[in-house]
């Protein structure tokens, strides 16, 4: 009788225990860790992003979920284009990743990568928080992850160790490294350049080597790597396209946690997200753009296009944007073009 007690006592304690959020984790389906990649590390808006998303999940879910950042995408060998293949095998558990990195496998992401189509970042937004986005992230859906909230690692400007860029002519020669995705290689062969795709961690000793004149990237990252001292003394602010990063979950991981713990992830990441995309923007949104002082401050010249400049560089892409096009899915850059026609400024 007293066993018979006891083992209902047990029991009543394990239904007890299995209602209470989180009771995933008492029955051992929890990870002690889990593992999220990025390419960049704090010092940089992306990276800074992921570190406020593990921080909020640790808080929220009370230490039930522990995540640690793995910067330079560490998980994969520095290969930032075998991210998402990892992520859906499970290699990797949560990432903030780019739009561009994943666009081998997701080929409607390069949508964000068409040259001049977000001409501000108004546009930007249409896009990542109207119905683009929800196709988007549907697509990801279908490819096997959860999609839970847009980041920004922000516009990609010009740079290099030559000469201020004005004009296509301008880049005629110029070695500029380039992610390894086609299209920008396409962009930057039409424009007169020398593509060259590499790792980030590449990258920088070939600028200081001189190997390779220049490349494209947010100006937070140019601040954060201290691009002037390896030779990039010329910056050209030419808004050509702008680079969304996603909060995604693999799915089986997902799965694993309970809906309540869902529910929370999915909301620091929306919260992640809007503050990684207010850190990326410092210093650009405001009028007197103060982040682009402090570069000229470096000794850098930057250089700002007029309207009739910025035009010839979009006229000698318009055939890459075309190609492009009908390989993303020209409904989806027709609604897409709707969308920023429609913004509200």
């Amino acid at each position: 009788m007293k066993f018979r007690r006891t083992l209902l006592a047990l029991a009543g304690a394990a239904a007890a225990l299995a209602a209470l959020p989180g009771a995933a984790l008492a029955q051992g389906s929890y990870k002690p860790e889990y593992k999220m990649s990025l390419v960049l590390g704090t010092a940089f808006p992306w990276g800074k992003g992921g570190e406020i998303w593990a921080n909020l999940v640790r808080e929220r879910t009370q230490g039930r979920i522990n995540i640690k950042l793995y910067p330079g995408v560490s998980l994969i060998q520095g290969d930032q284009t075998r991210e998402f293949s990892a992520l859906r095998q499970g290699v990797i558990d949560l990432a903030v990743g780019s739009t561009i990195n994943w666009s081998p496998q997701v080929r409607e992401l390069n949508l964000f990568s068409l040259p001049f189509l977000m001409p501000d970042y108004a546009a930007v937004d249409a896009l990542t928080q109207g119905e683009v986005g929800k196709d988007l992230f549907a697509r990801l859906e279908k490819a096997g992850v959860v999609p839970l909230a847009w980041g920004e690692n922000g516009y990609r400007e010009i740079t290099n160790s030559k000469r201020p860029i004005r004009a296509p002519a301008d880049l005629k020669g110029l070695k500029i490294r380039v992610v390894g995705s086609p299209l920008f290689a396409d962009t930057f062969t039409a424009l007169g350049a020398n593509p060259t795709q590499m790792s980030w961690a590449d990258a920088q000793p070939a600028f200081a080597s001189g190997a390779v004149d220049g490349q494209e990237n947010p100006m937070a990252l140019f601040t954060a790597a201290k691009l002037q001292t390896v030779g990039q003394k010329f910056v050209t602010m030419w808004g050509y396209v702008a680079d969304p990063l996603v909060f995604v979950v693999n799915k089986e991981v997902w799965e694993s946690w309970s809906k309540e713990d869902q529910a929370i992830v999915r909301q620091a990441a929306l919260d992640a997200g809007k503050q990684e995309i207010a850190i990326a923007r410092k210093g650009l949104s405001e009028a007197d753009k103060p982040l682009l002082k402090e570069i000229a401050a470096l000794g850098v010249t930057v250089t700002h296009l007029s309207a009739d400049e910025r035009d010839a560089f979009v006229k000698a892409t318009r055939p890459v944007y075309t190609k492009w096009k009908a390989q993303i899915g020209s409904a989806l850059v027709d609604k897409a073009e709707k969308a920023i026609a429609a913004r509200k400024m």
